[in-house]
């Protein structure tokens, strides 16, 4: 009894410590979180994200599918639920999967996959796919096991060979994209990106690979070194069937040119030919032009001592007509400065006297 009141005088002094203006504060704070918590159900108002969409809920009742921005609504039981539009990456790997030839081989496959943004496909789907639609790791888990279904439909439609060698491996890419968008589609889900960034081939099966690969190689050497000797014995007689050529076009070369030579030189001898019989032509013109010059000239001739020749035959007929003939002749040379002196024959004439001598006009 003693104990019991200790401990409540303990306690006792212990509130009493404590200042009331610091419990009142503490008592309002919760006050205030019990009331905050309680009118949650009553309004929202928060920021949609540009990666996100919101869905407005009213008494458990989709009421709209919100784009990023704000949103905010007041009334009985509202809520907000935003979604994720960005990309959940999905790594899958199954290491026992049988192709149709019943051989094992093991595949990784890569995916992103995307939420709904439209409106009617949330819709539709969010009652029933609550979970998917709001977190990341049930949606990795249904997509994890699309995924392994749509694995194990295409590798067993498939040969090894078609799987795993060139481009069978994008063909199974296909075949995995197509399987699991149509497994994901009923969803409102959308897959992109698939890709097999690799192929698990069990040691046994690799070491056989490793020996056909070996073996195709040596064949293919084998192949490469005939196809190489023939296709060296081909150049070497191209080779030589180009020398060949060569000479040939050498030898044909010259002959042609000969020809040619030959045929200039038949065109020089015509062209000189021509010359000398143009040139005899012309001496001929020139030798005939002569004659007739010659003769022109003759007649010419005879034209002009033609009047010479009556002349003569004239004076030698009238020798009157010859003395008048001198007389006029005399007469026509006597000019009106002359001045004529007669003296008997022998005897030098002389004139002496100052000034001009009488003369004796002659007309």
């Amino acid at each position: 009894m003693l104990k019991i009141k200790k401990t409540v005088l303990v306690q006792g002094v212990f509130f009493s410590i404590i200042p009331r203006w610091l419990i009142g504060l503490i008592v309002g704070i919760v006050l205030i979180g019990l009331l905050a918590s309680i009118s949650k159900s009553f309004w929202y108002f928060e920021v949609i994200e540009n990666d996100e969409v919101g869905i407005s809920i009213q008494a458990g009742e989709i009421q709209n599918v919100l784009p990023p921005g704000i949103a905010y609504d007041f009334g009985l039981f509202v809520d907000l639920v935003k979604i994720k539009t960005s990309s959940v990456a999905i790594t899958v790997e199954d290491a026992e999967l049988i192709t149709i030839d019943k051989q094992r081989i093991g595949l990784q496959v890569t995916a992103d996959v995307f939420r709904p943004r439209e409106a009617d496909i949330v819709i539709s789907n969010y009652s029933r796919y609550l979970n998917i639609y709001t977190n990341d790791e049930s949606l990795e888990q249904r997509m994890t096991a699309f995924t392994l279904q749509a694995m194990k439909v295409c590798v067993g439609d498939k040969k090894f060979d078609e799987a795993v060698i060139g481009s069978g491996r994008d063909n199974l890419r296909e075949c995995i994209d197509a399987e699991l968008s149509a497994l994901a589609e009923p969803l409102g889900l959308e897959v992109r990106n698939v890709a097999v960034p690799q192929v698990i081939i069990s040691p046994e099966v690799q070491a056989a690979l490793d020996a056909i690969v070996q073996s195709r190689l040596a064949t293919e050497k084998a192949k490469q070194d005939a196809e190489k000797a023939k296709q060296e014995a081909t150049a070497q007689q191209a080779v030589e069937e180009g020398r060949i050529r060569v000479e040939q076009s050498k030898l044909q070369e010259e002959a042609r040119q000969q020809a040619v030579l030959q045929l200039l030189k038949q065109e020089q001898l015509k062209a000189e030919l021509a010359v000398i019989e143009q040139e005899t032509v012309n001496a001929q013109a020139q030798l005939e032009l002569t004659v007739a010059q010659q003769a022109v000239a003759n007649e010419q001739a005879l034209v002009d001592i033609a009047k010479e020749l009556a002349l003569a035959q004239m004076y030698s007929s009238h020798p009157e007509y010859v003395a008048l003939q001198i007389a006029l002749a005399n007469a026509s040379a006597i000019k009106d400065t002359d001045k004529f002196i007669y003296t008997p024959a022998g005897i030098f004439p002389n004139i002496i006297g100052n000034g001009v001598m009488p003369t004796f006009d002659i007309r």
